[in-house]
C-alpha cells in the first residue's frame, strides 16, 4: 500500500483555530487569483457567442440569451488565421533552431571548455541581462535595416541567437552533467562538437523543453517588433489581431471576441500539455551559487 505524502500541515495542525483562519485566508487568497485569471477568459468567449447587440447592452450580462456559434465561423473567414498561424510557427521554429544551435553551442562552450577569458565572458553576459531590453529596440531595427532583413523572419531568428537569459541558464544545466561522461567520450576521441549533439543536447531535453515554451509564448505573444520589422503577409498572430482586429473600425464586437478566443486558446492547451516541463527545467536548469 502507497504510504500517502504528509503536508506541511497535518490533521492535527488544522485543528487549531489559528491554523484554520491562516488556512481559509490562504484558500481565499488562491481563489481570487483562480477567478481573476479565469474571468476575462470566459468574458471573453461568452462575448464571442453572443448577438451583437447583447454584447453593447448595458447593464451587461456574464451569460448569454441565445447562443450564435456562427460568430465563430464569421470570425474565421473575417481574417486569415491560417496564413498568421504559419507566420508565428515560422517565427518559432527558427527561433527554436537558433536557441539549440548558437545558444546551445555557447553555453557548452562555456561550461565545458576551457579558453582564455571564459569567466569575463560569462560576466559580461551576465551583466547584459541588467540592461532594459527596449535600449535594444532602435539599434537592433538600424543594424537589420543595413543589412537589408526587413520584412524577413531573419529578423527574429538573428536576435534569437543572442538572449543572455537562456545562455545562461543552459550553461547552468550543462554544469550540472557529469563530466566523467564528456572525459570518457574525449578518450574515445569524440570531438567537442560530438560530445554537444550525442551527450550533452539528449540529457537536456528537459531545458530545451522548457526554453521552447518560453520561445513559443514570446512568438504567439509578441506584437509591438513585428510591427516594426514586417508588413502585410509576414505578419505574425499577434500582430495581425492587433491591426485587423482591435483597431479595426466596422468589425462587430462579438465577432472580436470570437476571434480573440480562438487566438487565446491554443497557447491554453499547449501550457497544460507541457507545463511538467517548466517546473522540472528551471528545477534543473537553477542558477547555483
Amino acid at each position: 500500500m502507497k504510504q500517502a505524502e504528509r503536508g506541511i500541515l497535518s490533521a492535527y495542525d488544522l485543528k487549531k483555530p489559528a491554523n484554520k483562519i491562516a488556512y481559509a485566508a490562504m484558500s481565499l487568497v488562491i481563489a481570487a487569483m483562480v477567478v481573476s485569471m479565469l474571468y476575462p477568459i470566459a468574458v471573453a468567449f461568452f462575448n464571442g457567442v453572443k448577438a451583437n447587440v447583447e454584447v453593447n447592452t448595458f447593464p451587461p450580462r456574464f451569460l448569454p440569451k441565445e447562443w450564435h456559434w456562427e460568430n465563430y465561423v464569421t470570425g474565421w473567414k473575417y481574417i486569415d488565421l491560417t496564413l498568421y498561424l504559419r507566420n508565428t510557427i515560422y517565427i518559432f521554429l527558427g527561433n527554436m533552431v537558433a536557441t539549440v544551435l548558437v545558444l546551445g553551442l555557447a553555453s557548452f562552450s562555456l561550461s565545458r571548455l576551457n579558453w582564455p577569458y571564459r569567466k569575463a565572458a560569462y560576466y559580461f553576459f551576465l551583466v547584459t541581462l541588467f540592461i532594459p531590453p527596449t535600449t535594444y529596440i532602435i539599434p537592433n531595427f538600424i543594424n537589420l535595416k543595413d543589412l537589408g532583413l526587413m520584412n524577413t523572419f531573419w529578423a527574429f531568428w538573428l536576435p534569437a541567437g543572442a538572449n543572455a537569459f537562456f545562455l545562461l541558464l543552459l550553461k547552468s544545466f550543462f554544469d550540472g552533467l557529469n563530466q566523467e561522461l564528456f572525459e570518457s567520450a574525449r578518450i574515445d576521441g569524440a570531438s567537442e562538437l560530438r560530445c554537444f549533439f550525442q551527450l550533452a543536447f539528449p540529457l537536456s531535453v528537459p531545458i530545451f523543453a522548457t526554453l521552447a515554451i518560453f520561445v513559443f509564448s514570446n512568438a504567439w505573444n509578441e506584437w509591438f517588433w513585428p510591427s516594426m520589422v514586417l508588413g502585410g503577409e509576414h505578419y505574425p498572430l499577434s500582430t495581425a489581431i492587433k491591426r485587423f482586429v482591435i483597431d479595426a473600425r466596422r468589425l462587430d464586437t462579438n465577432i472580436r471576441f470570437a476571434i480573440l478566443t480562438m487566438v487565446m486558446i491554443p497557447p491554453i492547451f499547449v501550457f497544460l500539455i507541457f507545463q511538467r516541463y517548466i517546473v522540472r527545467g528551471l528545477h534543473l536548469g537553477g542558477v547555483k551559487g
